[in-house]
């Protein structure tokens, strides 16, 4: 994080807040630029990083301004739990998503949140867990997405 701004001296573009107890490192611009000038293993890995958070951040703007609001929630949902899918199509999505944060993220309502969670979890879809909401059914999940999507 902060790449950007060692880049080219703007404000950081992004706040990270932790979750869990964190190693962090910093790296002054100036330092950060010979490094990359000088290493192009470090160059290349640090392109590919950007490379996936445009492709990201395209996705997201696509969903955005071409979705209805509860895709954009069951789409936000197949991102969250990507990372924490497993073999047998279940996803882990831990700590539990806050209705106010997805809301923001698509840019939609806690309660337009509340609705579409409660109608997953009446599909069986999700199942909300004291320590994480599972998504039980991972693929039927990304199909609802993809066919609003034309994919």
């Amino acid at each position: 994080m902060g790449e950007l701004s060692a880049l080219d001296g703007e404000p950081r573009s992004a706040t990270v807040v932790a979750l869990t107890d964190t190693l962090i490192a910093f790296v002054p611009p100036r330092l950060f630029q010979e490094i990359v000038t000088t290493h192009p293993k470090v160059a290349l890995m640090l392109m590919q990083r950007m490379a996936a958070v445009i492709r990201s951040a395209t996705g997201r703007i696509m969903d955005l301004s071409t979705l209805g609001a509860n895709n954009r929630v069951h789409a936000e949902l197949v991102r969250l739990a990507k990372p924490g899918l497993k073999p047998d199509n279940t996803a882990e999505i831990s700590p539990i998503p806050v209705h106010g944060d997805i809301a923001s993220r698509v840019s939609t309502t806690r309660e337009t949140v509340a609705r579409v969670l409660s109608d997953l979890a009446r599909s069986g879809i999700v199942e909300r867990r004291s320590h994480a909401l599972v998504v039980k059914d991972y693929s039927r999940l990304v199909d609802m997405v993809e066919e609003v999507r034309g994919e």
